[in-house]
């Protein structure tokens, strides 16, 4: 695209500085990255406050949305519990979280963290907390891809398939 490295450098330091100058800070309620105090996805009218889906970052935000059949609200925690590394629910915002939750509006919470130790420890202490509010907590489902053969799978997503199953 340009001749030469300086100069494409230069157009690299220039557009990140201007897209950092567009995204102020984390929204307000879901804590994505935005320009706006509160995002687009939580001042949509069309999306429901009843539902809150948390994630662990913003790409499995997009990833959900990418297939259209959410339409509630989301909470980004960037990361997971990990006392190892120092990373306790003061650093994953959960603190805010369970202010939306105490406000009566939520009533179901799904937990769609990653099914690493870390994500299953931050599911079940969020569970907890929502539980403490007589909301109802859902977990998004694991195990045989849509279209996936049986024969190709490991036997930890077939046993975590079996155990899972649901009625047919």
């Amino acid at each position: 695209f340009f001749n030469d490295t300086a100069t494409t450098e230069i157009y690299t330091i220039l557009f990140v500085g201007s897209v950092k100058m567009c995204i102020r800070d984390r929204c307000g309620k879901c804590r994505a990255l935005t320009e706006f105090d509160i995002c687009s996805i939580c001042q949509s009218e069309k999306r429901s406050e009843s539902q809150i889906c948390v994630v662990e970052n913003l790409q499995d935000l997009y990833a959900i949305e990418q297939g259209g059949s959410f339409r509630g609200r989301y909470f980004v925690l960037y990361g997971h519990l990990s006392p190892i590394d120092g990373i306790s629910a003061d650093d994953l915002g959960i603190d805010l979280l369970i202010d939306q939750l105490s406000d009566g509006e939520v009533q179901e919470i799904i937990i769609a963290t990653n099914l690493t130790v870390e994500g299953q420890a931050t599911a079940y202490f969020i569970a907890e907390k929502a539980r403490s509010f007589d909301i109802t907590v859902s977990r998004i489902a694991h195990g045989v891809p849509v279209g996936g053969e049986l024969e190709y799978l490991d036997g930890n997503t077939l046993n975590l398939a079996i155990e899972t199953r649901q009625g047919f």
